[in-house]
Order: C-alpha cells, then sequence, then structure tokens
C-alpha cells in the first residue's frame, strides 16, 4: 500500500509537505505542489477519507435518503442530488426505505453512528419528524424533499401537488367529465394530502358533488390498484367515474393495468390522468397525461441548500423553495362520450 512517506520520497520533498498538500493546508510553492501531485498520480495513491475527516472534522460525504428509488421521479431526483454534489467536491451516500419508517429509522441509525456531514430526505410520513429531529440534535443539517413535516423548521424543496392537482382535475372537467375518482397516496404523507386538497377543491369550485365512494387510498409504491377499481366499477353503470385521478405514476400504471384487466379501455371506456410523469415505454399504451414535475431540479437544488446550510457560519431564516408541475396532456384523457 503506498503511503505519503513513498510520495515524499519520490517528490524529494518532507512526509508533512505531502500531508497539506493533500489536505489543501498551508502556503506551498506552486512547483513543489505540481511536483507531489506528479508523484500521487504516478504512484496511485488514494487518499484515507476516514483519516482526513478526523483533521477536517468533515466527511464530504452527503445522504440521500430516499422513499423509492425505482420511480422515475426519484431517479431523477438522485441524478440531480448527486451532480451538484460531485461538482463541488461531495460525494453521496444513497438509501431507500422502500416507504417503510422502520428502515428509515434504520438508515437514520447508521448516519448517526457513522459521519456525514448532512442528509436530505423524502420522509416516508408525518412519524419521520421524531427520526429527522433526531439528526438535527446532533447538528447535522437536513433538507427535506418533496413531502413537508408540520413543525419542521428547515430548509425545504417540494412540488406544487395543490396547483397540479387543480389543473389535472380542471382538465377533465373540461373535457365533460363530472364524475371523477381519486386513487390517492396514504393520508399521512404531505403530497396526498395536498392533491386531495386540489381535487375535493377543484370539484367544489365545479359545483359538483364530493362522493367518498370516489376516493381511496393506496401505498405509493407499486400496491395494486385491483380492489379499488373492481369497487368502483361494481358502482351502478350511471354512477361509475368516467375518469380517474392517480395521485403518482405507480398508481396510474397499476389503474391502467387492473382497468384492462376487467376489460375496459383507456381511454376509450374511462380516462386516466396521473400525477409525476413515466419514462416513455413503447409497449405501454396509451400514454399518461400527467402534472410532470422537474425532478433534476428537486435534487439538485436541494444539494445546494444542504451545502449552503452546512457552510454557513450564522444560521439563517429556513428557505422553501416550490416547483411548479407542467401539465402534459396526451392520450389518457379524452373527452366524455355520453
Amino acid at each position: 500500500m503506498v503511503t505519503i512517506y513513498d510520495i515524499a520520497k519520490l517528490a524529494n520533498v518532507s512526509p508533512m509537505t505531502v500531508s497539506r498538500v493533500i489536505n489543501n493546508n498551508g502556503n506551498i510553492k506552486e512547483t513543489t505542489k505540481q511536483r507531489v501531485e506528479n508523484a500521487i498520480k504516478d504512484l496511485g495513491y488514494i487518499p484515507n477519507s476516514a483519516a482526513r475527516s478526523l483533521t477536517s472534522k468533515k466527511t464530504r460525504i452527503l445522504s440521500l435518503i430516499l422513499t423509492d428509488i425505482t420511480n422515475p421521479f426519484f431517479t431523477k431526483v438522485a441524478r440531480g442530488a448527486e451532480d451538484k454534489a460531485m461538482e463541488i467536491g461531495y460525494q453521496v451516500l444513497l438509501s431507500n426505505t422502500d416507504e417503510d419508517a422502520e428502515k428509515e429509522s434504520e438508515y437514520i441509525n447508521m448516519i448517526l453512528s457513522t459521519r456525514v456531514d448532512g442528509v436530505i430526505i423524502a420522509p416516508t410520513g408525518d412519524q419521520s419528524l421524531k427520526e429527522i429531529e433526531r439528526l438535527r440534535n446532533q447538528n447535522i443539517p437536513v433538507v427535506l424533499i418533496d413531502r413537508e413535516l408540520d413543525n419542521f423548521n428547515g430548509d425545504i424543496v417540494v412540488g406544487d401537488s395543490y396547483e397540479g392537482s387543480r389543473k389535472l382535475v380542471e382538465h377533465l372537467i373540461e373535457l365533460g367529465h363530472r364524475r371523477i375518482a381519486l386513487i390517492n397516496g396514504p393520508s399521512n404523507i404531505s403530497t396526498a394530502r395536498e392533491r386531495r386538497r386540489g381535487y375535493v377543491e377543484t370539484l367544489k369550485l365545479s359545483s359538483l358533488p364530493i362522493h367518498d365512494r370516489y376516493i381511496s387510498e393506496i401505498n405509493y409504491k407499486q400496491d395494486d390498484a385491483k380492489s379499488v377499481i373492481k369497487k368502483l366499477i361494481s358502482l351502478p353503470k350511471q354512477e361509475q367515474p368516467t375518469a380517474i385521478f392517480a395521485a403518482n405514476n405507480f398508481i396510474a400504471i397499476s389503474t391502467i393495468k387492473a382497468l384492462q384487466s376487467f376489460g375496459l379501455s383507456v381511454p376509450n371506456d374511462i380516462s386516466v390522468v396521473s400525477f409525476d410523469d413515466i419514462e416513455p415505454i413503447d409497449s405501454f399504451n396509451p400514454f399518461l397525461t400527467v402534472a410532470s414535475q422537474p425532478a433534476y431540479s428537486f435534487g439538485m437544488l436541494a444539494m445546494q441548500l444542504l451545502i449552503q446550510r452546512m457552510e454557513e457560519k450564522e444560521s439563517n431564516e429556513p428557505r422553501k423553495i416550490v416547483l411548479p408541475p407542467e401539465i402534459i396532456v396526451r392520450k389518457s384523457s379524452t373527452p366524455y362520450k355520453k
């Protein structure tokens, strides 16, 4: 294993000079620095990050905790966060909670038992506040992403779930739909609450009734919508919904598959719209009408906030960035046919 003594010998400098170059400490002549860096490159030396962190009290490692990395939205969030971190000289440790509060707690235990400089987290639900406060009590900066928590006094990057939902439901109403169902995520998650609020208030503003039988909750993560669809199509014909608002992309895919399993066609028999986009799939038709969020920007901006927060010498007021979704109309929503 190559050591700083090997580098010092090849560069004809002291081990202390090598250490200063590696840690970017002290005033060193440019010619000397270049000689040491050339020796490091020639010998293939990799600095011991653990030892460096003991000296600098910084690991330059950040934790990104997401709820479902298989979801294209969070995949792009991760890429945005990683690209920004690498640009500024940080590395990212990615954790996937699978929408599981216990798994989330285990990852936070791991973070507390190791060393990271900061954390970006998409909470699994309202109960996450207690876990996140454990990090903040250890002076670990935390930025929330995608989901809010009541009484969290910190930085956050979220989408406008309320406004995106309003626009999707308005789109269906403009197409002539009056019986619109909502298949939502769990109510202990802020995005689900905001999407329901947007759905309910838009129906009210259009003087349309709110029916509990049209509103259901399933898991955001690849849950099966078949039982929900079965109940909806079991209603009398004149009461069956003519359109469905799916609260995220995985719910939308599950919804369309369930409808197809009952012999129903989208959009010929029923229209479907979704919050969050999916990756184009040649075999999956129709493409969804969606409220598409700038997922890459979520990750990039959250990472930027986190690094700024870590480098601040004084604590400033919490910052909140709200990113608007873009409504993209495709084949899955068509005018209501009487």
